[in-house]
Parts: C-alpha cells; structure tokens; sequence
C-alpha cells in the first residue's frame, strides 16, 4: 500500500511564506504526475499545481508567479513553495499522485490526508 504524507502547513501573515512537503512512501515501483490541490470551507476541491515524472509543470491561474512545485524523484516527495501568501490561499492542501507498485500493474491514484495552510490578513 502506498501511502502519502504531507507537511510544513501552519499559520501565516499575509505576504508570507510556506513550504509543503509530500512524501511517498510504501512499494513504489514508479510516480508519474504528482500534484497539490486545496478546498477551502464551503468550496470544491481545485488543482493548484503539478508536476510530471520528466517536470513538465501546470499551476492554477490564481498561483501563477507566486508558488513553485518542485519534486525530488529519489525521494518520492513532491514539494510546494507558497510565496506572497493571500487570505484567499487558506484552505487545507492534498498531495495527489500517481503511483505504480510493480511494472506491470496499473497506475494507482492516491491521496495524502491534506494539511492546513491559513493566512491571516
């Protein structure tokens, strides 16, 4: 079973900074597309931002030149740099990803158990 695990979310002042951490961990045989998305109260989940195996990456028009994703394919983790945070970057953020245990078996979509990032104005 794969699992994912984020962290690094918290309490910060508008303009600030955060950096959120996913790590993959279980029997990984590959990773294709990992990605972060977020839901605020009341509100639907929305993708922020991904990243392919080869780092091909998409982001949310809302995120544009404010945050980066990155990944480290060694450590299965993905990660999320949120700069010049806005109240409306509150939400609980998910690490999403596409997993493989074994060669031949089919590509397994996991989520991780999401972390709170609030922005206070």
């Amino acid at each position: 079973q794969v699992q994912l695990v984020e962290s690094g979310g918290g309490l910060v002042q508008a303009g600030g900074s955060l950096r959120l951490s996913c790590a993959a961990s279980g029997i990984i045989f590959s990773i294709n597309t990992m990605a972060w998305y977020r839901q605020a109260p009341g509100k639907q989940r929305e993708l922020v931002a991904a990243i392919t195996s080869g780092g091909t990456t998409n982001y949310a028009d809302s995120v544009k030149g404010r945050f980066t994703i990155s990944r480290d394919n060694a450590k299965n983790t993905v990660y999320l740099q949120m700069n010049t945070l806005k109240p409306e970057d509150t939400a609980v953020y998910y690490c999403n990803a596409d997993v493989k245990n074994w060669r031949w078996a089919s590509w397994l979509n996991r989520w991780g158990q999401g972390t709170q990032v609030t922005v206070s104005s």
